[in-house]
């Protein structure tokens, strides 16, 4: 059974059509690309999938519908959202910060995982998140979303804003995320380098629709001419 189904999608803000017939899946233990330009559409399909924006279509989480549950409802289901941005209280601490993603009052392996994926962090938990480097509030923003030991984590540009080697500490974070726990990504990205390295496929959104798709080897080819598009 797939993880995730989007069939037919459309996504409206107020009257603007900006999703067309948008039709994207995750396998189980999959990482899935969506990449494209600013103004794709990328975020707005993300925001479709946990309930923010006015749809039309199917999503399916684990055979069930989505389509009548509202966004707090679908995160009780198991998906967990890392957003663009990284959405942080800034005078709460980074330990405070996380257990603000756990499901219960019970998170003591939940933040040893956390902070084992992210040993920088723990011994930053007592600071407050604002004093916090740009590269340490991403692993903030992407360990409070594995706090609730989320069925499919919905990744929304980890490494905007980032230096290289920042982007390659996240990088490996998620590859560790995926070896050991098999969580299940959909991952938007505009760092071509970075989606060819997690995902298993990838799918090119541009002015709201998907105009590629396929398994990163099969769509290595296009990398010249995605980047030429942007």
């Amino acid at each position: 059974m797939k993880v995730l189904e989007v069939n037919s999608l459309k996504a409206y803000y107020e009257k603007a059509l900006i999703l067309r017939d948008v039709c994207v899946d995750v396998e189980p233990g999959e990482t899935v690309a969506i990449l494209g330009p600013n103004g794709a559409g990328k975020t707005t399909l993300l925001k479709s999938i946990i309930g923010l924006v006015k749809t039309e279509g199917e999503i399916k989480f684990n055979g069930e519908s989505l389509n009548k549950l509202k966004p707090h409802e679908r995160v009780l289901k198991g998906i967990a959202v890392c957003p663009e941005g990284r959405r942080l209280f800034p005078d709460m601490t980074v330990e405070d910060n996380l257990i603000l993603g756990a499901k219960t009052n019970r998170f003591d392996e939940e933040l040893k995982f956390v902070y084992r994926v992210f040993p920088e962090l723990r011994g930053r938990r007592k600071h407050v998140a604002k004093m916090a480097s740009g590269g340490e509030q991403q692993m903030v923003a992407i360990g409070r979303a594995l706090m609730s030991k989320p069925k499919l984590l919905l990744m929304d540009e980890p490494s905007l804003g980032l230096a290289p080697k920042l982007i390659r500490r996240i990088r490996d974070a998620l590859k560790d995320i995926q070896r050991e726990f098999e969580t299940p990504i959909l991952l938007v990205e505009q760092n071509i380098h970075l989606a060819l390295e997690l995902a298993n496929r990838v799918n090119v959104l541009i002015g709201g629709e998907i105009v590629e798709r396929g398994t990163v080897e099969s769509l290595r080819g296009l990398e010249k001419s995605y980047v030429e598009r942007l």
